[in-house]
């Protein structure tokens, strides 16, 4: 049975390579809500599997949010957004390009890829402590999500 505490935890799955990057974005979560729990997939291939793994485990449930780099070993991120987008049990959790390209070409395609958003990482770990807190307070404390998993 699952504790109040633990109804109220929010998930996020973070799809990211860099070590650093992914302990800043830890740090920044924790700081900003201590109520996320965060998954960590650090290539394509991993993310899909581990999203694919946790549409039939309902006990895990499914990220309400994911963060995705495009630079990613294996599988980038512009195929695992076509996946996400593709399957219609995952295509509703929002998926928010969080990468350091500023390229037109990179936006435009991840936009054509349907991505909810796109965020380029600052350099400046004030400003990326700052970006993780927006993306908490807007995706998850103001935004209103659905259920993913459940195709219309």
């Amino acid at each position: 049975m699952k504790s109040e505490v633990d109804a109220k935890k929010r998930r996020v799955l973070l799809i990211e390579d860099g070590s650093g990057d992914v302990r800043l974005t830890k740090e920044a979560f924790r700081e900003a809500n201590l109520s996320v729990d965060i998954d960590v997939a650090s290539d394509g291939i991993e993310a899909m599997v581990f999203l694919k793994k946790t549409l039939g485990d309902h006990e895990a449930g499914l990220p309400e949010i994911i963060l995705l780099d495009l630079n990613l070993p294996k599988m980038d991120g512009r195929e695992v957004l076509a996946q996400i987008k593709e399957d219609p049990r995952l295509r509703l959790i929002p998926t928010i390009i969080l990468t350091t390209s500023t390229a037109e070409a990179d936006i435009r395609k991840a936009y054509e890829l349907r991505a909810n958003c796109y965020l380029t990482k600052p350099v400046q770990l004030e400003d990326f402590e700052e970006l993780v807190r927006s993306i908490n307070d807007f995706w998850l404390e103001k935004a209103q999500l659905t259920a993913p998993g459940h195709p219309s």
